[in-house]
């Protein structure tokens, strides 16, 4: 039987993996990174990592959770949705009977007195892998009173180490204590000499790969021998900085082909206009909410169209 314990487990894995996992019909978990940090009310030291926190108004099936179900628990596709609902029911039912329910490694949710769903996510939850294995550590405060009763105490039991005639230190050894200073400033200065040059340089041949590499993305086309006559398409307007394209044509009336096929598969494209290299772009979707603009790719590139990528770029309507 598909209980708590079971579609927490599933989601903590799947954290590890991706920045939004949705629970269709409930909600969607989304990490976020953290510093490492120190709790000066609790004196421990915790490692960085990601964290994660709940938002309810995500709730549309974007295919993570439910495959993931479908190939751990041996089922087809259809059956894992039909459980992950049957979870959703039971935990919306347990949530309106005043319970708090606990997902294990994820957190606990509850309702408030507005009846509003509220998260409070696991302490012991880490999602980051750079820090898999890490836990948080004693940090107690140093007490100066402590250091200096520990300096007279050993003062009082060893006098000979903490005379003036030991701490003169001889003529020659001034000097060379002042030459081993000067040796080591001179060295730290040419050592960042040398490190801004390499962060120039590699700066510069970052900038040279960004480039190669937008152009390589910017000037792919498909050429047909034989195009289809132009045709009007009028599309509805869509809004937003975020464009999941679909391709870029040099011929117009490819990208116009393109929207016609779009178009039968039940998307709503539009001519996204010339970028600088004088290709038409052509996009499946235009969003204002990045996260959003993030999960269509992600479903466009499992079902339609892996080649297909993520342009930011203002646009006047």
């Amino acid at each position: 039987m598909f209980v708590y314990m079971q579609l927490a487990t599933y989601i903590s894995d799947l954290l590890y993996r991706y920045e939004c996992v949705i629970v269709p019909g409930f909600g969607a978990f989304i990490t976020r990174y953290e510093s490492a940090r120190i709790d000066a009310a609790t004196e421990t030291f915790h490692p960085p990592g990601k964290s994660v926190m709940f938002n309810r108004q995500l709730q549309t099936n974007d295919g993570i959770l439910a495959n993931y179900v479908a190939n751990v628990e041996g089922q087809s596709y259809t059956l894992a949705l039909q459980t992950i609902r049957n979870f959703t029911g039971k935990l919306s039912l347990a949530l309106s009977e005043g319970k708090t329910v606990t997902l294990d490694n994820v957190g606990t949710f509850s309702l408030n007195e507005e009846q509003t769903v509220q998260f409070k996510p696991s302490a012991d939850g880490n999602f980051s892998t750079a820090s898999f294995g890490l836990a948080a550590v004693g940090a107690p405060k140093v007490s100066r009173e402590v250091y200096k009763e520990s300096v007279e105490a050993l003062e009082e039991k060893s006098p000979i180490l903490f005379t003036p005639e030991k701490r003169t230190a001889s003529p020659y050894l001034k000097y060379a204590a002042i030459g081993l200073i000067a040796i080591t400033v001179a060295g730290f200065g040419g050592m960042k000499l040398y490190e801004g040059q390499v962060q120039d340089y590699n700066f510069a041949e970052k900038q040279k790969a960004e480039t190669k590499l937008d152009s390589q993305i910017q000037q792919a086309t498909f050429v047909i021998e034989n195009p289809l006559k132009a045709m009007n398409v009028t599309v509805p307007k869509q809004k937003g900085k975020y464009h999941v394209i679909a391709g870029a044509f040099r011929i117009e009336a490819n990208a116009e082909k393109k929207m016609a096929q779009l178009t039968q598969r039940g998307f709503t494209p539009r001519l996204l206009g010339t970028n600088k290299y004088g290709l038409h772009q052509v996009v499946f979707s235009s969003h204002e909410d990045r996260i959003e603009a993030l999960q269509a790719l992600r479903t466009i590139k499992a079902t339609e169209n892996k080649d297909a990528w993520l342009l930011v770029k203002d646009i006047s309507e």
